[in-house]
């Protein structure tokens, strides 16, 4: 658990982060969403120490971290920033190995940490192991670069758009797969984007940030349906709040008895694409499927309901 109390930053006399407080659960994805300057990067900085607090403390599981040694604070919070930083002349292997390295990990056990990594980021070991950086594609190195920051699994990951540089869709597909992986190792990530989209798509709480403060800290669904300020509101999207609200939800949330008529859709499918595919279609309702059986329908009144918070 990450415990943030009164967090407070200064710079000549202008406040950066202002009495910011709130707690980040063990195996949890925390996005903080604003605008440039609303002091999302600081708060993250100031939880590694990278920038030293005004006032406020943080707790890492219980610790205090202003009272542990920079080093040792550093190898227990990975780091990962929107273009990797990797180490050009360092192998795939030694820059995900780097911090196991210096924690003085025997050489077999990093090379394991380094192939297990390299599997889950869907990076054969045998073809990746010895590229260096110059050779991969920029969404491989990035995600060679979150796995450097998760090679010593540390207590907390720290993300500065990370997806910032990649091009739409390999962005789209980078953060599907961070979502798998921190489902797969249960590791607990502080993002922070400018994104809502984003923000929505990963947080399971999303902190939401305007000239320092904290203005707002809850769930996509309680940020999107109850936003607590016109700042909120419009960072949420107004009129696309709704579409927002179905690309949280998945048909297996409204599926219902009945039959229909057409190509089916996955029980799996967020209900935003549900209603895209009916909409082209033509379609009042669809079959639904769970590993190719038929398992009922979904309606495109079922879908506009929940839309509009009705069910």
């Amino acid at each position: 658990m990450i415990e943030i109390d009164q967090l407070t930053k200064v710079y000549d006399g202008g406040v950066a982060v202002d009495n910011v407080s709130m707690t980040v659960e063990t195996g949890t994805i925390t996005v903080i969403v604003g605008t440039s300057g609303s002091g999302k990067t600081t708060l993250l900085r100031m939880i590694n120490r990278l920038e030293e607090p005004t006032s406020g403390v943080v707790r890492m599981n219980g610790d205090l971290t202003n009272s542990m040694p920079k080093h040792i604070l550093r190898r227990r919070v990975g780091y990962a920033i929107q273009g990797h930083g990797l180490f050009p002349h360092y192998t795939v292997a030694r820059n995900i190995g780097t911090v196991p390295t210096l924690l003085g990990w025997p050489a077999d056990k990093i090379r394991a940490r380094v192939d297990e990594l390299l599997e889950l980021f869907s990076l054969d070991p045998t073809q990746f192991r010895d590229r260096f950086p110059t050779e991969l594609s920029g969404g491989q190195q990035q995600r060679v670069g979150v796995a450097r920051a998760l090679a010593s699994r540390p207590d907390l990951l720290l993300m500065d758009e990370p997806f910032g540089a990649l091009d739409p869709i390999i962005r789209a597909k980078a953060q599907t797969d961070l979502r798998s992986i921190q489902r797969a190792l249960g590791s607990t990530i502080m993002l922070v984007t400018h994104d809502m989209e984003e923000a929505i798509h990963l947080g399971d709480r999303v902190a939401v940030m305007d000239a320092g403060r904290l203005v707002q800290y809850g769930t996509p669904t309680e940020i999107i349906r109850y936003p607590e300020t016109d700042f909120v509101s419009e960072m949420v999207g107004g009129l696309d709040r709704p579409l927002r609200l179905l690309s949280l939800s998945t048909v297996s949330d409204i599926v219902e008895d009945g039959p229909a008529e057409g190509e089916a859709l996955d029980v799996g499918m967020n209900l935003r694409d549900a209603l895209s595919q009916c909409l082209w279609t033509g379609r009042d309702d669809a079959p639904v499927i769970r590993d190719g059986t038929v398992i009922g329908r979904v309606t495109i009144d079922a879908i506009r309901a929940r839309a509009e918070g009705r069910q």
